[in-house]
């Protein structure tokens, strides 16, 4: 059996990032941060059902369903954040609807992957390292309850 990878749409923006400029990744985060979806209407009335994650500056909240062997995300970060967001955007492209296997796979360090090591906040990058924490965990324990 084939050792499963990290998700494929991830590489993808994870080679965007790497054949980018250094000074245009701060632009391409700011991309991503505008094309996180908002919450549906139904989670916006129960964010506190959501997970918080603490560790970020910005109040971001993750919550994840088991659908056919993928996982889905919402993610809530307000617009005023706009690298959080990024970061959160570049997650829910590359890890929504992935299997769960994969998303494991994902390395922690994926912000140095990407280049952000470079253009944000020690403190920055702990929240997002954070919220890829979160994601893989609720990912796991969705597989282990299926």
């Amino acid at each position: 059996m084939a050792e499963q990878t990290w998700p494929e749409a991830l590489q993808d923006i994870v080679d965007l990032f790497a054949e980018s400029p250094p000074q245009d990744r701060l632009e391409l985060l700011l991309e991503y941060a505008m094309s996180l979806p908002d919450l549906p209407e139904e989670l916006q009335a129960a964010r506190d059902q959501m997970e918080p994650v603490p560790e970020c500056q910005t109040p971001v909240f993750l919550a994840s369903t088991l659908r056919t062997g993928r996982v889905y995300y919402h993610i809530d970060v307000p617009r005023e954040s706009p690298t959080v967001r990024g970061f959160a955007g570049i997650l829910y492209e590359g890890l929504n609807g992935a299997p769960p296997e994969a998303i494991q796979a994902t390395p922690g360090d994926l912000y140095e992957r990407l280049g952000l090591n470079a253009v944000l906040s020690p403190q920055r990058v702990r929240g997002l390292t954070a919220l890829l924490a979160r994601m893989k965990r609720q990912a796991r324990d969705l597989a282990r309850a299926a």
